[in-house]
């Protein structure tokens, strides 16, 4: 026995099917096979009960599960230990990012993790977070990191950073004097605002409505599809905004815009890394993710 086949009987065990599991893993459905029967010679029983249509755990199997679930995540605390120590990786880490993380949160950051792990070469797409889970599902990308959680039954969704919007105003509006407002008299401005069912959207409106607000109220001049769109708009003195502090730190040191804290509201959100649950992230991409999760804790 050993944590190959263990892996693999999960993996055929979450998928159903030995074809499905073989995909999953980029092997051929005999080796598959090969491997679940070498574990269940080494038992001495079945582990899943066959027909046709389907394939089940037995009892057998369904004692053995956990176990492989454990070893499964106790390989993974085992790279993220280790990870800390390893600084001569190489590899190349193909992720995915949405817009404000992978245009505004991860370039800052990837000149000192390049620094630290300069064997480690990263190529990181920008989209949307239907279009990253897309690419993770059809093996093209190793992960993804993403503004909103989301629910897919063949994916590992966890926390890796946080992030905080806050209300963004021209240099020259009427609200840049001071640093601090509430949330109803931020209400009263005319907005510029990211596209509905954009993340930073939701987090916004979900935040206006526990607030007993109705966002619906808010006088929204223009909705655009960037946070640069966003941004420029802003500048151009066409409304204010609510949008990422890490977004707009080039305009703020400029002048260009100021940051203003909202008194009575908070609007904390989480990044999310996002990964298939049959395949074991790769050392490099572990590294990376403790990176960020480091950083976090340090900012």
């Amino acid at each position: 026995m050993n944590f190959h086949q263990l892996h693999i009987f999960y993996t055929v065990s979450e998928r159903g099917s030995f074809s499905s599991a073989a995909q999953a893993l980029h092997m051929t459905q005999p080796a598959v096979t090969m491997q679940v029967q070498a574990l269940e010679d080494y038992f001495g029983t079945k582990l899943f009960n066959r027909s046709t249509k389907k394939i089940v755990l037995s009892e057998a199997g369904r004692a053995l599960m956990p176990y492989a679930l454990r070893s499964i995540e106790l390989f993974k605390e085992t790279d993220i230990a280790m990870s800390a120590f390893t600084h001569m990786l190489e590899g190349r880490l193909q992720l995915g990012a949405s817009l404000t993380i992978g245009e505004y949160v991860l370039p800052r950051l990837l000149g000192p993790f390049g620094k630290t792990y300069p064997h480690i070469s990263i190529m990181m797409k920008v989209m949307n977070t239907t279009q990253i889970m897309d690419e993770i599902t059809r093996h093209q990308l190793n992960f993804g990191l993403i503004e909103a959680p989301v629910t897919h039954p063949d994916m590992v969704i966890e926390p890796v950073m946080g992030d905080e919007l806050k209300l963004i105003v021209p240099a020259d509006h009427p609200l840049a004097e001071r640093n601090e407002v509430t949330l109803e008299e931020a209400l009263k401005y005319k907005f510029v605002l990211r596209e509905q069912g954009s993340g930073t959207r939701r987090v916004m409106e979900e935040e206006i409505l526990a607030k007993g607000l109705n966002p619906s109220d808010m006088q929204i001049v223009m909705e655009l599809g960037s946070t640069g769109a966003v941004k420029s708009a802003v500048e151009a003195g066409l409304g204010i905004t609510m949008i990422s502090t890490s977004s707009v730190k080039h305009e703020v040191t400029l002048g260009l815009l100021k940051i203003l804290n909202i008194s009575d509201a908070s609007f904390k959100r989480q990044f999310y890394a996002i990964h298939l649950k049959s395949t074991l992230l790769p050392i490099s991409a572990v590294t990376f993710l403790t990176f960020l999760r480091q950083h976090a804790l340090e900012g």
